[in-house]
């Protein structure tokens, strides 16, 4: 991409680096007022409505937990110097630890403290979601540079009856037919993984909203495993619905997309996805399904079973800053959201006009020259390829094909497909078939 088209992408990579920007200090888990503040932040630029779930809620076998927040932590030395800092690095804290005040020696400390000795510099994420535990993360030469000394260490955390909150913004289309677009917002600092998915979700429903679509766009903004988990459950009159689904993580880092296809396999939202990225001409990689990963999973466990695919560039665990303080501003780019956004939009316009169509004059081919068809083709530039985009359209227009398969069984742009069935269905020639999916 080169010019104005260049400038303005990069242009909203900035943009989306500057929200991320604003969103890296925040303490976030799966639930409290870290989360809360997030979404705050997303509803000045998006209509969000943000939801409560009481703890205790029951969700299909799980229960919504209580809700966690923390205000202060550290670890003090006997100077009183604080030699592990929350306020430095939300990371220094396990996620989730329950409260503490206590005087210990370094050996009573050490089976609290976690450190990543593959990666010396870096401080790890580690979560104690579900555990009455508590802990601390720190780099493995700050941890080695602990002298044999009592600590003063403080939690100053709550873990009582609240809520877990997520956030919903619907794009309406002229459907009621609906495309889910899922990510989660319960990480703490970590942008790649985290926030780079909230960032591109954000701009990709105010670039929705500003357009006409046929599908409606449903955007959660919720905790990993127990949100999707929770809306799934009080959401169950609402699924047969979603026709399509995509989970957006990991999209700032400089690595090529990655698209992890859904359970089913070759859904709609798969052959989509599989057809941008290859007609797009860049280095990309697909992965087949597996009950492990993202939010994808619970979409795709067998009693829910929605074809919702997760398109992302460097896979979860694949590159070497996943779930360290080194996942921060310095490690995404705005390039890469900026191509990241480009290509979830370019999903979007395929798969909104992906239609099956009926040839209302199906014996023979049609007289063209009368309806001034064939004038207006052999007009165009490009008046062969347009024909035989007529001739394609006309024939494979049996309720059966859709306009993706047109465009790969005839080796033609899917948007000359696109074109060609909305100038047919102009003149009389194409009805869109029942059936959609």
């Amino acid at each position: 991409m080169t010019g104005p088209e260049a400038a303005d992408a990069e242009d909203l990579g900035t943009v989306m680096h500057r929200l991320m920007a604003e969103l890296y200090p925040i303490c976030r888990s799966i639930t409290g007022d870290g989360v809360r503040a997030t979404l705050r932040i997303l509803q000045a630029r998006i209509p969000l409505t943000m939801h409560e779930v009481p703890s205790g809620t029951p969700v299909f076998d799980w229960t919504v937990p209580r809700e966690w927040n923390i205000r202060d932590a550290y670890v003090k030395d006997s100077r009183g110097e604080r030699v592990i800092d929350f306020r430095r690095l939300n990371l220094h804290v396990v996620n989730g630890s329950r409260p503490v005040a206590a005087t210990m020696t370094l050996e009573e400390l050490r089976p609290h403290l976690h450190t990543d000795p593959d990666h010396p510099d870096w401080v790890p994420y580690r979560t104690a979601y579900y555990a009455d535990t508590w802990g601390f993360c720190l780099s493995q030469r700050a941890f080695e540079a602990l002298a044999d000394d009592r600590y003063n260490v403080r939690i100053d955390s709550t873990l009582t009856d609240g809520a877990l909150t997520y956030g919903e913004y619907v794009v309406p289309g002229s459907s009621a037919d609906e495309v889910l677009i899922s990510c989660h917002v319960c990480h703490p600092s970590l942008c790649n993984d985290n926030l780079s998915g909230i960032a591109v979700t954000t701009l990709l429903a105010q670039r929705l909203a500003m357009n006409q679509f046929h599908y409606t766009y449903r955007f959660v903004f919720l905790p990993a495993t127990i949100g999707p988990i929770t809306w799934l459950s009080l959401n169950q009159q609402r699924l047969a619905s979603i026709k399509h689904g995509l989970v957006a993580a990991n999209l700032g880092d400089p690595g090529k997309i990655h698209y992890k296809r859904t359970r089913h396999g070759s859904a709609e939202i798969d052959q989509v996805v599989e057809y941008v990225l290859a007609e797009r001409g860049r280095d990309h990689a697909l992965i087949d399904f597996e009950p492990y990963g993202y939010d994808e999973r619970q979409y795709g466990s067998p009693g829910i079973n929605l074809p919702v695919g997760c398109l992302m560039r460097t896979p979860h665990g694949r590159f070497p800053e996943y779930h360290t303080s080194a996942d921060n501003l310095d490690l995404v780019r705005p390039a890469a959201l900026a191509e990241s956004l480009d290509t979830y939009w370019a999903v979007v316009q395929v798969l909104d006009a992906n239609r099956r169509y009926l040839n209302l004059q199906p014996m023979g081919e049609p007289q063209l020259g009368r309806r001034g068809l064939y004038t207006a083709i052999s007009g165009d530039p490009e008046s062969e390829r347009r024909r035989m985009a007529v001739l394609w359209v006309l024939n494979l227009s049996d309720g059966h094909h859709t306009l993706l398969d047109i465009a790969k069984r005839s080796g033609l742009r899917f948007n000359v497909i696109a074109e060609t069935a909305a100038i047919l269905r102009h003149h009389g020639l194409l009805d869109v078939a029942g059936d959609r999916r």
